[in-house]
This record gives structure tokens, sequence and C-alpha cells, in this order.
């Protein structure tokens, strides 16, 4: 007589034991389940097939690229440097033509020997030898003495009025007259 839960439901049946069987296949046979192969289209491509995880449906972006959370950080401090450098174009347009501006995460580990201060929040470049004129922006330092969003954005315009400064000769106040100086 069996009881519920025992561990030996009986001779034959295979289940109930603690050891395993290794079931073999003759050699040249078609695993068949959930393991058939991917009939191919007639390109001879096979479809793009997307994980299907335990059955909680396809894996999909977390959030809809409309979405204003979709975009990185990276992206926001992006639109934050042009948005000072659009505000700066409008005054400085014809001395400001060919400068180049970029973002960069780090200031490079060797720093120039003026900067001696601590870690640079940016840097000016002039024209060189057919090379136009370049202001960096370092993003990483930025956001680590921002408080909050606002904040960034003003220590972005400022470090961006800085070196425009610094690349035409002029003060900060005379290129920005909202430039606060930290």
């Amino acid at each position: 007589m069996a009881l519920f839960g025992s561990r030996d439901p009986g001779p034959g049946s295979g289940r109930g034991t603690h050891s395993r069987q290794r079931r073999t296949r003759p050699a040249g046979a078609v695993p068949s389940g959930p393991f058939e192969p991917v009939p191919s289209e007639p390109d001879g491509v096979a479809p793009l097939r997307r994980r299907d995880r335990r059955g909680r449906g396809l894996r999909g972006p977390l959030l809809p690229p409309g979405m204003p959370a979709h975009r990185t950080r990276a992206e926001r401090f992006d639109d934050l440097v042009l948005d000072a450098v659009e505000a700066l174009q409008r005054r400085w347009s014809a001395q400001l033509a060919r400068t180049e501006f970029a973002v960069e995460d780090v200031p490079p580990s060797d720093p120039a020997p003026w900067e001696s201060d601590g870690v640079p929040l940016g840097r000016s470049f002039p024209a060189d030898s057919g090379q136009p004129a370049r202001v960096v922006v370092y993003r990483r330092p930025l956001e680590a003495r921002a408080a909050d969003p606002e904040d960034l954005a003003d220590l972005v315009r400022d470090v961006v009025v800085e070196q425009v400064a610094a690349l035409l000769a002029r003060a900060p106040e005379d290129i920005d007259p909202h430039y606060e100086g930290r």
C-alpha cells in the first residue's frame, strides 16, 4: 500500500528515486520539443527571435523613447551645454563662427602646468595650424559639484562662459552679463 507523499511510488515508475538515468538518442536524430530548428526564410536568413523568458512576454524598453526619463544623464548634459552655447552664439556669432564645442566625461590625467588648483571643469584650445578653436566641458566633475539639476545648468553655463572668455581674451562678465562666477 502506497501512502501519499511517499518517496518511492513503486517499481517501474522511474520516479521518486534519487539517481538520474541518462537518456540517449541515436546519432543523427533530430531533437524534438522546444529545441526544434528554426525554419529559415526564403533568402536563407533565419527570422529574428526575441527572448521570452519564463513566459513573461517579450523583453523591450522599460520606458518608451518619448518619455523624459528615457534620456541618459549624458544626453541631458549635452543639452545643457548646447543651450549655453546657443545663448552665447546669439551675441558672439562672428567670434565663435569656427569654434567647436565638445563634452567629455572626465579630463585627461595629465593636467596642464597652469591647472594646479584641482580638477578642471572645462578647457579651451585656441585655433592652431588649421585646427579650429575648441571648448571642452567635462561632464563628471560638473555633475559631482552640482547640488541639483538647476544648479548643474547654472554651473554648465558659467563654465562655458569662462572658457569662451579665455578663448576670446575677455572678462567673463563681458561675454555674459548674467555670469555669476563661482
